[in-house]
């Protein structure tokens, strides 16, 4: 009966005590048939004999758990198909059921000390197996209800560590430190996972247990959120894959991401894991240009380099991948990495504290040694600077020079088809004439063309004829004339930037289309103000002209004094318009570039972290686009109609004859007077001038408002308009 009584606490039933598959309450019982136990013994010895069901479980969830069948079979089967079969392959139900394991050691060592004292000793028998067992009755029933729930709802990877850091707030202080064994031995995966992501790059994730995943193809496609880097990438070749894994390769998986770990800290660690991954892979082009780059620097600028970036950049010209992954990320600091999360693993207890801790340093390193390879290494500063030359019109002589060049081609519509070929002949002798050989960042700008869907149309939108206007029908006509107004065929305009890597991790498409799109905005309002210099020169040339030659003829002099009286309203207008856009030029060049430049170049020098450099970059760009007013929809609509305005007014004007109608250029002189004072009042409102948005709007208010004419003609935009006394003598004759 003894030996029946110790070999049930083990899991195995026979005559005397069997297994009733009908009861969930008492699963091992003793027969019916034994008579001569009184029925307070037989209660019991049924309840202690309960442990030994419990055992059975435990032991059977810990072999099958620890199978290693599935490494087999996984030579023949995806781990998708793994994960989907019945018993899901886990690394981390394995590392649980090792520390099953050693509960159950302890217990059948309980087992085996109660049969040892009850052999060498006369003692009661139930009274002591009672007494040995006691504390099982709190640790087994509970650890048996754990592998029910984990096998029930299918629970691992990180969705287990979650669940038993749950179960280890209770008040049983026995069962507390058995549920912080298994979440220790949890805890050990994770931690080889991490060491293994944030130390080499590598994703150790057979079974997509990590809480850091590779991305899907169906998110690429449908869940990115940045829609032009797609395309981008799929230009790319094989040898920028760490561009691809930067930008598109892995994701935080919500589902395995344990409650205690915050999603700050897993962003850190999936920041650390990408930064090392492109550390330790660098691009073949760039291990080839950076050979070449420090075989021909001088050795002792090679020296101070080394000293300035924290490398050592000492070694030969021909290096294999290795030993530029090893200089770029040094072996001390991967070491440094690995001890802290060494530490961390040999803790017996998980503290939150210490591990964001180690989390945030180890982020610091990756973030610091990214930071030398791209400012340092890659020339961020200089490419920043290229980008500002060419993207924000720094280089002024330039593109002055392309648009004095390109005028003429202007006037004209452009070409679907040779567009694009017909710009890159004044662009190349702009650069010719500009740019000197030194220049290392010209090569990489190009210009494009990009076709519309739309017909584009004439730049010189046609402006409804005069007798559309003496019928009555001014107003109407003029408004339908705007509707029509499609975007100037040339505004299309647009710069490309060849970006080598590692600098693709931080000038990405995104980024690129922003400068783009200031670009096209700045280059419209340059060429509006050519525009305007380029017809008062060409009209008072040609007035001088009629001057010299009219001189002495007594006949045709009042004529010609004449027309120059009449005409002489129109240059106050023309002055108008020259003044606001000079005005705006200088604001968005000056008030606005130059001061966020400088903004940025401080932060540049201040910081050595790359994920700050990004923040900073893009904090630089959203101003650039905010204070330029880029986003609010009624001004830059407003804006666009003024240029256009100024450019049809400048045609209007140079194609004008003597003795023609000029109700044309009286109604453009009315649109604009209107646009130009909508826009003043809705600068001048507290939404805009009394906010932080753009912090310099005052000062290009007071220039505009100096003499406070703006704020005069300004007063009837909200009633009724009240035009500027612009061109009172056109229809003089």
């Amino acid at each position: 009966m003894l030996h029946e009584l110790l070999l049930a606490l083990l899991g195995y039933t026979g005559d005397l005590i069997i297994h009733n598959s009908n009861s969930d309450d008492r699963p091992f019982k003793l027969a019916s048939d034994i008579s001569f136990i009184q029925p307070s013994d037989r209660d019991l010895i049924e309840r202690i004999i309960t442990l030994g069901f419990y055992y059975r479980e435990l032991d059977r969830f810990a072999t099958e758990s620890r199978n290693l069948s599935w490494i087999r079979s996984a030579k023949n089967e995806s781990p998708l198909d793994l994960s989907s079969s019945k018993n899901p392959a886990s690394v981390y139900r394995r590392a649980i059921a090792n520390g099953v394991v050693e509960i159950l050691s302890v217990y059948r060592s309980a087992v085996l000390h109660i049969e040892q004292k009850l052999l060498a000793e006369t003692v009661p028998i139930l009274a002591t197996v009672t007494q040995g067992l006691n504390k099982f009755f709190v640790l087994l029933p509970p650890l048996y209800e754990l592998i029910l729930e984990i096998g029930r709802d299918n629970i691992r990877g990180g969705q287990l560590l979650n669940l038993l850091h749950k179960r280890c707030h209770c008040g049983v202080p026995e069962l507390q430190t058995c549920i912080q064994r298994l979440l220790w031995h949890g805890h050990q995966v994770m931690y080889n996972q991490l060491a293994s992501w944030m130390v080499y790059g590598i994703l150790q994730d057979q079974h997509g247990e990590f809480f850091i995943r590779r991305q899907e193809d169906t998110d690429v496609e449908h869940g990115s959120s940045l829609p032009d880097i797609p395309e981008k990438l799929a230009r790319l070749s094989t040898d920028d894959t760490s561009l691809t894994d930067w930008h598109l390769g892995f994701h935080i998986s919500l589902d395995m991401l344990p409650e205690y770990i915050h999603m700050r800290v897993a962003e850190s660690i999936l920041f650390a894991g990408k930064a090392i991954r492109v550390l330790r892979n660098p691009s073949p082009s760039f291990r080839r240009e950076d050979a070449l780059y420090h075989q021909q620097m001088p050795r002792g600028s090679q020296k101070l380099q080394g000293l300035t970036g924290r490398f050592s950049f000492q070694k030969e010209p021909l290096m294999d991948a290795k030993l530029m992954g090893e200089e770029l990320l040094p072996q001390t600091e991967a070491d440094k990495i690995e001890a802290m999360l060494l530490d961390l693993k040999e803790s017996s207890e998980f503290h939150k504290r210490s591990f964001e801790s180690a989390v945030d340093s180890i982020r610091a390193i990756a973030a610091s040694h990214l930071w030398q390879l791209v400012v340092v290494r890659a020339d961020l500063n200089g490419h920043l600077k290229a980008l500002k030359d060419y993207f924000l019109l720094a280089k002024g002589d330039f593109f002055q020079c392309f648009l004095e060049e390109s005028r003429q081609l202007m006037r004209l519509p452009p070409r679907q088809s040779t567009a694009e070929a017909d710009l890159m002949v004044p662009f190349q002798l702009a650069a010719l004439k500009t740019i000197s050989e030194e220049d290392k960042y010209y090569p990489r700008v190009s210009l494009r063309m990009p076709s519309f869907g739309f017909t584009v149309k004439s730049s010189q939108v046609d402006i409804p004829k005069p007798k559309d206007y003496a019928d009555g029908n001014s107003s109407s006509a003029l408004s339908s004339a705007s509707s029509e107004m499609s975007l100037d065929g040339w505004d299309g305009i647009a710069l490309e930037y060849s970006v080598d890597w590692p600098l693709e991790l931080f000038f990405t498409q995104e980024v690129l289309s922003k400068y783009r799109r200031v670009f096209q905005y700045l280059l419209r309002l340059k060429r509006t103000q050519m525009e305007l210099e380029k017809s008062w020169a060409s009209v008072m040339h040609q007035d001088h002209t009629d001057f010299a030659n009219r001189r002495n003829d007594r006949v045709n002099r009042p004529v010609s004094q004449q027309r120059r009286q009449r005409f002489r309203p129109m240059w106050r207008v023309r002055e108008h318009m020259a003044f606001l856009i000079r005005n705006l030029q200088f604001y968005i060049q000056v008030d606005v570039i130059e001061s966020q430049w400088n903004v940025l170049q401080a932060h540049i020098q201040d910081s050595h972290d790359f994920t700050e450099l990004v923040a900073f970059h893009q904090e630089y760009l959203s101003a650039l686009i905010s204070q330029s007013f880029l986003d609010i929809g009624s001004v830059s609509r407003i804006l666009d109609g003024i240029m256009k305005l100024c450019l049809q007014f400048c045609w209007k004007i140079e194609n004008q004859e003597n003795g023609s109608n000029t109700s044309e250029l009286e109604h453009i002189t009315e649109e604009f007077n209107k646009k130009s004072n909508s826009l003043y009042t809705i600068l001048r409102s507290s939404r805009l001038a009394g906010s932080q948005r753009a912090p310099f709007l005052r000062r290009f208010l007071l220039r505009l408002n100096f003499n406070s004419f703006f704020e005069a003609t300004a007063r009837g935009v909200l009633n009724v308009v009240r035009p500027r006394p612009a061109l009172p003598a056109l229809n003089q004759q």
